[in-house]
């Protein structure tokens, strides 16, 4: 028996699809995407604030994040017809969620940097070690 009601064999499911995970952890998982989730897990945030607060951030690369992460559901962009015109970014509901799944994630990269730091030294101090 494969565990469903009636003997009935049970059709994959899309989030079974183990291609499509790698294809959202993608989008998700890169540095820049999870650097500005959790800037804007403080409240809406314009394109200049953002661009100050992700240090080493290019503006074309925070263009092209910040249009994924909406495209994805993880943001909106809010237009606001005044002059010069007022665009802000937020988290979605959904949004929000993955801030509270990655927020570990990020607090135990500051916990450890020191650490992979120095780790990183001695490994590179070594003298069968290949360039980089």
């Amino acid at each position: 028996m494969n565990g469903t009601a009636g003997g009935e064999s049970r059709a994959a499911q899309p989030e079974d699809d183990p291609c499509q995970a790698r294809e959202v952890l993608g989008i998700v998982g890169d540095k820049w995407s999870l650097l500005i989730v959790r800037n804007l897990s403080q409240g809406p945030r314009r394109f200049t604030e953002l661009k100050r607060a992700v240090d080493g951030i290019s503006q074309r690369m925070l263009t092209v994040t910040l249009r994924g992460l909406e495209r994805d559901g993880i943001l909106t962009r809010t237009v606001r017809n005044v002059m010069p015109p007022h665009v802000s970014y937020e988290l979605t509901p959904m949004g929000r969620t993955l801030r509270e799944a990655t927020a570990p994630l990020l607090e135990w990269s500051i916990t450890h940097l020191t650490h992979i730091d120095a780790a990183r030294a001695a490994y590179d101090a070594r003298p069968d070690t290949p360039p980089a």
